[in-house]
């Protein structure tokens, strides 16, 4: 049973929420858009904010019904572990040949269905570095760098490899952007 989970896990990711709603609202392919990228800020940038709304709160369903289902059948390792092979499943998923997110709002389902304090605390400080700098992709980072570290102030040490785990697939994610913010040349919103 434990495996199965995890399987519907990786299935949930490759619902690529960004995806069906471009189609849906845009009659779009949305990785041939915008920055070709199939999450919900490009969503957002080249639909409008309902359908960026809409693409983030899918991608989020997705994290915390995966971890709902590992808590249900198997407690807090599996949850994590489903929590992690989401966010894979979002970022390649095998229905979109490999070529998916980059993971943040489906860890923003995961983080607050499996630890909503250091998660809020992440969020927060995402928000507020792209109030002042305007980059989305600044505070994803930034939030994932510190999810490690705030889960090892609040959390059992042992939820720093799940924050180490998460963290790494979104800086990997990002590389990109993190490359265009240190040239100075990131979009801004």
């Amino acid at each position: 049973m434990t495996y199965f989970v995890i399987v519907i896990a990786y299935a949930l990711g490759n619902f690529t929420t960004s995806y069906i709603v471009g189609k849906l609202m845009g009659n779009i392919d949305i990785r041939k858009h915008g920055s070709g990228n199939a999450g919900s800020t490009n969503v957002f940038r080249t639909l409008g904010k309902k359908a960026g709304a809409l693409a983030f709160a899918g991608d989020a369903l997705k994290g915390i019904l995966a971890v709902y289902l590992g808590m249900l059948v198997g407690g807090q390792i599996l949850a994590m572990t489903c929590g992690v092979v989401v966010v894979i499943g979002h970022n390649w998923p095998v229905v979109l040949k490999f070529k998916g997110g980059k993971g943040m709002a489906t860890s923003i389902g995961v983080g607050l269905m499996l630890y909503p304090i250091p998660a809020s605390i992440c969020i927060l400080f995402a928000v507020a570095l792209i109030a002042i700098f305007k980059m989305v992709s600044l505070g994803s980072v930034v939030s994932m760098l510190l999810l490690p570290f705030v889960l090892m102030i609040f959390e059992d040490r042992n939820t720093v490899i799940f924050g180490t785990i998460l963290g790494t697939m979104a800086i990997y994610r990002h590389r990109a952007n993190i490359y265009r913010i240190f040239k100075g040349v990131e979009r801004k919103i």
